[in-house]
């Protein structure tokens, strides 16, 4: 019996991976059809490595968004790789040029990581980048693998992002905890540490204000929530999310590197790759940043949020 179970299970697994693989390539649709198309169309005709053909991938890379200077960095790269390989052809040059996709995004696979005991995600991020909705795909997942999650309303600037967070909260059956508009955040934040721990709850997640990358008030307010959340709960395991929305593009890149360096950034969730075909901004964003992409967005369901796998990432491009 146990054996037949066994079977089953590994059964469901290659079922379920496959499935969020086609998954993945489905909401790459918009990326694969557009910009990668024309790298397609580059390699499949007969064109000599000569300095014109690498002004062409030039340019087409930096059409989907994988930015100048990564570019620049990558193309360097592969004129070097063709004059040690000695390489002639495109055919031959086109599984290079995918496996420097894969090295320019090789880091361990991402997701996020609970450990024993209280594990808080403060996730921030513009409005409009998908972060409230990307809080609730998270708490879902996490409340079907039997953990206790709890949600903090921190982002006290709108009432409406507080209304959204309870209109999920009631979906998922999840603990809200909340005050009025205009409450201090870094309070709401005390009081939902003082909660989790006393319900030993394995998961809580603060959402903050949507804030704009540039108002300085509300960054300073953004500072303030983390500074009370890594003192009054010392002995939990803490990360810091940036929820990014892929089709602002290398705007996408500035408003990173602002919030980084005002609360030190632990990983990032890059959503509605579905919605762009300038997929490339995955390349831009690991090689720019260096902070690890924890998971992406491919569209609307609750599976359309994924680990994020570099070498999928690339397989699912190139399908």
């Amino acid at each position: 019996m146990s054996i037949f179970k066994n079977v089953e299970d590994k059964k469901e697994a290659k079922e379920t991976k496959n499935g969020l693989f086609e998954k993945l390539k489905d909401g790459l649709n918009k990326t694969k059809s557009g910009i990668f198309s024309k790298i397609n169309d580059l390699f499949s005709k007969d064109k000599e490595l000569d300095d014109k053909f690498f002004d062409e991938l030039e340019e087409v890379l930096i059409q989907a968004d994988i930015g100048v200077h990564t570019t620049m960095k990558m193309i360097d790269d592969l004129k070097l790789k063709v004059k040690k390989e000695e390489i002639e052809n495109t055919e031959e040059f086109y599984k290079v040029f995918k496996e420097e996709l894969s090295e320019f995004l090789q880091e361990e696979k991402g997701g996020l990581i609970l450990k024993k005991g209280l594990n808080i995600i403060i996730v921030v991020g513009v409005n409009g980048s998908g972060k409230t909705t990307t809080i609730a795909k998270i708490a879902s997942k996490y409340k079907k693998q039997n953990k206790d999650v709890m949600i903090a309303a921190c982002d006290t600037f709108r009432a409406a992002a507080i209304d959204q967070l309870e209109v999920w909260t009631n979906k998922l059956g999840l603990r809200l905890v909340a005050q009025k508009e205009g409450s201090d955040a870094a309070a709401v934040a005390y009081d939902a540490i003082q909660s989790a721990r006393s319900k030993d709850v394995d998961l809580l997640i603060i959402d903050t204000a949507g804030r704009l990358h540039t108002q300085k008030n509300l960054m300073e307010e953004l500072k303030k929530v983390k500074r009370v959340v890594y003192k009054e709960a010392e002995e939990a395991h803490k990360q810091i999310l940036l929820i990014l929305d892929a089709t602002n593009g290398q705007n996408a890149i500035s408003q990173a590197k602002i919030f980084d360096k005002a609360v030190n950034i632990d990983g990032i969730a890059l959503t509605k790759l579905d919605g762009t075909a300038k997929g490339g901004i995955v390349i831009a964003v690991k090689d720019e940043l260096d902070i690890p992409i924890k998971l992406i967005g491919v569209g609307e369901g609750e599976d359309d949020l994924q680990v994020f796998d570099p070498e999928q990432f690339v397989q699912a491009l190139f399908s």
